[in-house]
């Protein structure tokens, strides 16, 4: 991976004093260990981070989309198991495709949020990385059912990088999982996890 420096280019003629802005990082290629990186926008993508303090270099780099995951009925049988949110919109097939305007049961919002993490796993590793606290959201829309039997993938952006103490990097990611044949979003968020080197 080129120095830092190399991803600064000069805006216009290149003669103004301090009139350069960032490009973004380099996507394909090669990574800083040697490992082949692969093109963000395929499925299954993943952007390398080389080390926690290098997350600043990638505000604004787009991630994904990750792989596509299946909302079966029993992974939302589960999730109502779990957190014993059992309306009947999720756990009856039957009264569902009666009396829903879906015709099927639809995934918990929860749900949908809390693949989150392990979406944004498919899209991004950070190496040199001990350990890694989600801290929160800022905001979450729902905007979308998730039907059973459907499938979902992520899309994200690293919108905001700042330091925090003990050395750790706290990361804003602005999430959009999509729904496999919808045209509107099943879940817009910003989300924040905390890396420690």
């Amino acid at each position: 991976m080129p120095p830092i420096q190399d991803w600064l280019t000069p805006i216009g003629d290149g003669r103004t004093p301090g009139a350069e802005r960032r490009r973004q990082p380099p996507r394909l290629g090669v990574d800083a260990a040697g490992e082949t990186d692969h093109s963000p926008g395929v499925a299954g993508a993943k952007t390398v981070i080389p080390s926690v303090d290098a997350v600043h270099d990638f505000v604004g780099q787009t991630l994904g989309p990750s792989d596509w995951v299946p909302i079966s009925q029993e992974r939302i049988d589960l999730f109502a198991d779990a957190t014993d949110d059992h309306q009947w919109i999720h756990t009856d097939p039957e009264r569902a495709s009666r009396d829903t305007v879906w015709k099927t049961t639809i995934a918990h919002g929860y749900l949908t949020l809390g693949l989150t993490p392990y979406l944004l796993g498919q899209v991004l590793e950070i190496r040199n990385c001990t350990s890694a606290v989600n801290t929160g959201l800022e905001k979450a829309r729902l905007a979308a059912p998730v039907p059973a039997g459907s499938r979902v993938r992520l899309r994200a952006e690293i919108r905001d990088a700042r330091n925090v103490p003990n050395g750790g990097v706290r990361a804003s990611f602005a999430v959009r999982i999509e729904v496999e044949g919808s045209s509107k979003p099943a879940l817009l968020a910003n989300v924040n996890y905390v890396y420690f080197p």
